[in-house]
């Protein structure tokens, strides 16, 4: 990728965890949610997936882009977990007893500060509510800065059958940089640990930090390659200081160019390309063997604000906890940001949400282009017909904005191969795919809208 493509195409994208993304939310009550969640029981998408936000952390990272709160009193933590199962409760009486749930997920925030017993207690609320699919996928986000060899030991006996490990950085430095926490014992030991259940382990790195080095950061995942996980993931650090101030701080240490973290990437995809995995989308690598990877040869691989996910792990996701997003077919709503006022208003027997969006019919054809671009780097418009019911490819470009000259222009500077009927991405481990989906998406017409760099 020459410095020219870079410099063109390296300019502020969403990216489209969601379509429409989510600073296009606005007002959306909780009657409107219930409605919402009251419909999605008539989906042709059946699964339950539940994500629970947990916002406490021990020590907040500069980089972050979540919403995290530093770690409260005991009361307020209690008072929170407790209000988490009374929304729970609150949400699960309107979606239908028949309906399986596929998958559990646990974000923050740092999930793993909150006490284990209490991370059970929740699994167990929601696994007695409904019947699972075979093999769900039980997840959790742990931040390793502060968990003993008992804390992993009390993790697993919380029925979780995937733990992503938040390393970021290996470097002492870099971490000290962006305020994290090493492990609290080797990675080695905890790898140790795990691989005596039959669970899976997934590595997060964050690359674009402050002392980070093309050179570096591949020792960073060279490392990681002979702990041998199951899946990796090397997210690129987006720069949005105007909606996290605190990463205004890392500026005054030096943030890498785009080139350089352009050469982060490709020096870290080929290090691990040559142990055996292989990349899907942005920034996951897996093994052949897993199930992601094999959903993505056959162009099914599905996402969600939690990540990727298969066909069979796919459902609508019910949110709970604050700034919680629950995902319907037909609509998103998010919880508001607050704690206090999260666990008054829950405990009033009201829902705290504040934001959303409700798609209309030709949103949902682009947003079902847009998934395909990103998880599969290809879309066959009239693949997407036959999926949605509609007539053929034509109608669908019809909901998108498919500006054929911009596609044309994308071809001949190498980034897409496009057809009458489809667009493939030329190299898989392009960044510009955000770029491509963009390029779709009417919302991005004379947008005033802020978001991150794909570099």
């Amino acid at each position: 990728m020459n410095q020219e493509i870079i410099d063109k195409y390296n300019v502020s994208t969403p990216r489209y965890t969601s379509y429409p993304p989510a600073n296009y939310f606005g007002a959306l009550t909780g009657e409107d949610y219930i409605k919402h969640v009251d419909e999605s029981n008539q989906s042709s998408n059946n699964n339950i997936s539940f994500y629970i936000h947990m916002p406490f952390c021990r020590r907040l990272c500069l980089y972050c882009g979540c919403n995290s709160y530093a770690m409260s009193n005991k009361e307020t933590v209690d008072a929170y977990i407790k209000a988490l199962h009374k929304e729970i409760d609150l949400v699960a009486e309107h979606i239908s007893k028949d309906r399986r749930i596929s998958q559990i997920h646990y974000g923050g925030g740092s999930p793993t500060a909150i006490p284990t017993a209490d991370l059970k207690a929740l699994n167990d609320h929601l696994l007695s509510l409904f019947p699972t699919i075979e093999r769900p996928e039980i997840a959790i986000e742990c931040h390793p800065g502060f968990l003993t060899a008992e804390d992993w030991e009390q993790l697993l006996e919380c029925r979780f059958n995937r733990f992503s490990i938040g390393v970021q950085d290996t470097d002492p430095k870099v971490l000290k940089a962006v305020n994290r926490q090493e492990p609290e014992i080797p990675l080695a030991d905890i790898f140790a640990i795990l691989r005596s259940r039959e669970v899976s382990i997934n590595m997060d790195f964050l690359f674009g930090l402050p002392y980070q080095t093309p050179e570096s950061f591949a020792e960073s995942i060279s490392i990681a390659r002979e702990l041998r996980p199951d899946r990796l993931v090397t997210f690129s650090y987006g720069h949005v200081p105007w909606v996290f101030p605190r990463q205004k701080l890392l500026e005054k240490l030096g943030l890498p160019q785009p080139e350089e973290k352009n050469r982060m990437f490709t020096m870290a995809a080929q290090t691990l390309e040559q142990a055996g995995y292989n990349q899907l989308g942005l920034d996951h690598f897996v093994l052949p063997t897993d199930e992601l990877y094999i959903a993505r040869q056959q162009k099914m691989l599905r996402r969600n604000f939690q990540g990727y996910c298969t066909l069979r792990t796919t459902g609508q996701v019910y949110a709970f906890g604050v700034s919680g997003i629950s995902q319907l077919d037909n609509a998103y709503a998010q919880n508001g940001k607050d704690i206090p006022t999260y666990i008054q208003s829950i405990n009033d027997g009201k829902l705290y949400v504040q934001k959303g969006y409700t798609l209309s019919e030709g949103e949902k054809v682009v947003r079902e282009v847009v998934e395909a671009l990103m998880c599969n780097y290809h879309v066959d418009f009239n693949a997407v017909a036959q999926r949605l019911g509609l007539s053929n490819g034509n109608e669908v470009k019809s909901h998108c904005n498919y500006d054929i000259e911009k596609l044309r222009e994308m071809q001949a500077d190498g980034i897409i191969t496009l057809t009458d009927q489809s667009i493939t991405l030329t190299d898989e481990r392009s960044p510009f795919v955000r770029n491509v989906a963009a390029a779709l998406d009417p919302m991005m017409l004379n947008t005033t809208r802020q978001f991150s760099k794909p570099i």
